[in-house]
């Protein structure tokens, strides 16, 4: 069982969001759902997010964190130009950029996917069996040490 950091006194925030092209919601509700439990406050833009709405909405909140949930099978086709676009935004540099589900339509994501998504500005990729731990050591980690990009890298 994953034991809960003590969240401060003043919440953090998260910005929950998926791809362009998916319509699921369970995945963003069932990470809103953790995310709040952990002691997190988050805006969850659902399901077609548009790039710049995301990015625009992001930059208004000022979150401590920026969750990318996908489940279609195109988060490795889609995702790295949302993460580029998050990345160019100046407010956003150094926000924790996460994405996680399934992120591509063959089964498990390929090296050379991972390195592609990384590479465009994404902190980690969280896919698989430990997914939802990592996601949780990231958080427990940000909680703890403060926010920012340096602390993305968690688990």
């Amino acid at each position: 069982m994953y034991v809960r950091h003590q969240p401060p006194e003043s919440p953090p925030h998260a910005v929950l969001s998926t791809i362009p092209s998916d319509s699921h919601t369970w995945n963003l509700l069932f990470l809103q759902l953790a995310l709040e439990e952990q002691g997190w406050e988050v805006t969850n833009l659902g399901a077609c997010v548009p790039v710049d709405t995301l990015v625009t909405e992001s930059a208004t909140r000022s979150p401590g964190l920026i969750v990318v949930s996908t489940v279609n099978g195109h988060g490795a086709e889609e995702a790295p130009a949302l993460a580029r676009a998050v990345r160019a935004e100046p407010a956003l540099a150094r926000v924790p950029l996460v994405i996680g589900g399934k992120l591509g339509t063959e089964g498990a994501l390929a090296p050379e996917a991972h390195t592609a998504l990384t590479g465009a500005g994404f902190d980690a990729v969280l896919t698989g069996p430990s997914a939802v731990p990592r996601l949780l050591a990231l958080l427990d980690s940000l909680s703890r040490r403060g926010h920012g990009r340096d602390y993305a890298n968690a688990g």
